[in-house]
């Protein structure tokens, strides 16, 4: 009966006490009143049945007591509370821009740099809980693997079916860019960002990187670019009449204009020269677009003592009127 529930004045439950002193009184009033008739003998009544009236004499003395125990809880106000919390979440939109050019393949990363930036992309994707995240993929030009979704599922499983040589070569640095924009331009999100990473210098496409990332810095777009290769030289395989063979390669990334679209955006430029440097720069990414979430916590209190007053007041009703008919006492 009282579970989870609380009293807005527990002092008031002291006065439950009364309720046993009064029914020692009373008790204790029965056996010491003086008979107002006296018999030398009680032989006389023993063939007679007790009357209901006499059955219950004792009960207007009983709902009494009732009714006081009941209205003394109902003066200490006994409460229930509910408790929670609201939790509002302002998600953030995504759009990964990867670069899958055949200089993606150069083995200066393990396997190479594309299946590398895969894992590290599917990392960060299984990171996110609320936000919508899109896939662009480009090399001689550029389309969308992904749009836009929390269906992180469908989107990583898309992100596994990405390989070099689903496009032409080349490396169409603002293309990619321009698209990544058009996956976020109608957003509602307060938040929009687009991750891009290449490994090479912009040699195609009829977009200047320079001219999207001022598009996307009109539509409040945030651009973190990432470069992707070692230095000096790289791996890079060959196929050949004889099998695969490996040639030293000279890693060319374009680093001013990375670090330029990523200003322009009030976004950052990492560079990435291994596995771990790269899983970091998508950690540190990750800590940097964070989900906002509000949360406010309430406690609603709710009234109870209407039914402890209502009964205690009937109680103490039915004993007035049993008193004064019933069981009135005639002298």
């Amino acid at each position: 009966m009282f579970k989870n529930v609380t009293f807005a004045y527990p002092w008031v439950l002291y006065g439950l006490v009364i309720v046993p002193l009064l029914a020692i009184w009373y008790w204790l009033k029965g056996r010491h009143k003086p008979a107002p008739i006296t018999f030398s003998s009680l032989g006389i009544f023993k063939g007679f049945t007790p009357t209901m009236r006499e059955r219950f004499l004792h009960l207007p003395a009983v709902l009494r007591l009732l009714a006081i125990a009941l209205l003394i809880v109902a003066l200490a106000r006994p409460q229930s509370f509910t408790s929670g919390e609201n939790i509002y979440t302002q998600g953030i939109d995504i759009a990964i821009v990867l670069d899958i050019s055949g200089s993606m393949l150069a083995e200066d990363f393990k396997p190479n740099r594309i299946e590398a930036a895969k894992h590290v992309i599917d990392d960060f994707i299984q990171g996110r809980e609320t936000d919508r995240i899109g896939l662009v993929i480009f090399s001689y030009e550029s389309f969308t693997q992904c749009p836009l979704t929390i269906d992180y599922s469908v989107l990583r499983g898309l992100l596994k079916e990405v390989k070099s040589g689903m496009i032409q070569d080349g490396t169409a640095i603002g293309t990619a860019l321009a698209n990544g924009v058009n996956r976020l331009k109608d957003s509602k999100s307060t938040s929009k960002v687009i991750i891009l990473l290449t490994d090479g210098v912009n040699n195609a496409g009829e977009i200047d990187p320079l001219t999207a990332a001022q598009i996307a810095k009109t539509f409040g777009i945030r651009v973190y670019t990432i470069g992707v290769g070692s230095i000096g030289e790289a791996p890079y395989p060959f196929q050949t009449p004889f099998g695969i063979r490996y040639q030293n390669m000279p890693v060319e990334i374009d680093e001013a204009l990375l670090r330029k679209i990523a200003s322009m955006t009030n976004g950052k430029y990492f560079r990435a020269t291994n596995n771990k440097k790269l899983g970091d720069i998508y950690q540190e990414i990750d800590r940097l677009e964070k989900t906002k979430i509000e949360v406010t916590s309430y406690r609603n209190a709710k009234e109870l003592f209407y039914p402890w007053l209502g009964i205690g007041l009937v109680l103490l009703l039915m004993e007035l009127w049993l008193s004064k008919t019933v069981f009135r006492k005639i002298p």
